[in-house]
């Protein structure tokens, strides 16, 4: 049995008193400044706004400290990790189609993006960093998907978030700092964007059923994924943040181990059929982890399964 929410942030108190989330006002980010913060941590948010949303962080009086700017920008970098104890490195771009448009602004952001991160936490005496990795650097892996599997990127972004991970685990050979790489399955749950061009598609279904409009599923619909909630997630990450048995880059799988297909989904959340159009570029054809590796090393489990977290969503499918 895993860890409770309130053992996790009990321990995370005692072991860490300020912590950079890169990202912070983003979807999973500023779920994750939430977890922080009930543990009484202060928590500096580094994020640019271009897909994070203040009103994400509204809800804190105190102990969060906004830093509005750029990874890319070495003095907003040095300002956000300073005094820092942890880096929690989730800013990233994340669309597979826009990677595919901009591989060298992906590539920028998210691989050498990271590389600059952990070069200014070494900088400021920072001891950890944990980088939000992808489960798209296995490309299209026979599931349920292992960390010993090859890796198989197959999109700029795919390619950039495995050259990060390298990043972490070069820093922490050199002993200059502790890392540790959560690659994230389909992660959901509230505060999701469905506007954005990076919108998974829970909220795009969720937000087309509301309008009374039809599901739209790229290909034949029986493309599976690992819907994880954002809560768990958020769980992992802390258990990350503090396992003692980690620190040399490694990649661990954030999933449930279970894989949902389209149609499934769109049965779930829909009450029209969907409507199929042609696949796109670049996505994979099934997802879904191996989770044995996150539950020996850090001894977390997702928790909450797809009805259920869905139902936090405040989602009624019409009848």
């Amino acid at each position: 049995m895993t860890m409770s929410r309130s053992a996790i942030e009990e321990r995370l108190h005692g072991t860490f008193q300020r912590v950079c989330v890169t990202g912070g006002a983003g979807f999973i980010g500023s779920h994750l400044v939430d977890g922080l913060r009930r543990a009484g941590v202060m928590v500096v948010v580094l994020d640019d706004l271009s897909t994070g949303r203040l009103e994400n962080l509204a809800h804190h009086a105190d102990g969060v400290e906004l830093i509005k700017g750029s990874i890319e920008d070495a003095t907003v970098r040095e300002d956000a990790v300073a005094g820092c104890d942890l880096v929690m490195h989730l800013a990233s771009r994340v669309s597979v189609a826009e990677s595919l448009a901009e591989p060298v602004r992906y590539h920028r952001v998210v691989a050498e993006g990271t590389r600059e991160m952990l070069e200014s936490a070494v900088d400021a005496g920072v001891g950890r960093l944990v980088l939000a990795g992808s489960c798209s650097v296995y490309g299209d892996a026979s599931p349920p998907i292992a960390e010993t599997f090859g890796t198989a990127p197959g999109s700029p972004y795919a390619e950039a978030k495995l050259v990060a991970e390298s990043h972490c685990r070069a820093f922490a050979a050199s002993g200059r700092i502790a890392t540790v790489c959560p690659r994230f399955f389909n992660v959901y749950g509230p505060r999701q964007r469905a506007d954005s061009p990076y919108a998974g598609v829970i909220p795009i279904f969720t937000a087309r059923e509301a309008r009374r409009e039809v599901p739209v599923i790229f290909g034949d619909g029986l493309q599976t994924r690992d819907f994880i909630h954002v809560e768990d997630v958020v769980r992992g990450l802390m258990l990350a943040a503090m396992a003692t048995d980690t620190g040399a880059g490694e990649a661990v799988n954030f999933g449930t181990g279970r894989g949902t297909n389209l149609v499934e989904l769109a049965g779930l959340l829909c009450s029209m059929p969907p409507r199929f159009e042609a696949a796109r570029d670049g996505e994979v054809r099934h997802s879904f982890a191996d989770a044995g590796l996150a539950a020996a090393l850090l001894g977390f489990e997702a928790e909450i399964d797809l009805p259920t977290g869905l139902a936090s969503l405040g989602h009624r499918r019409e009848s």
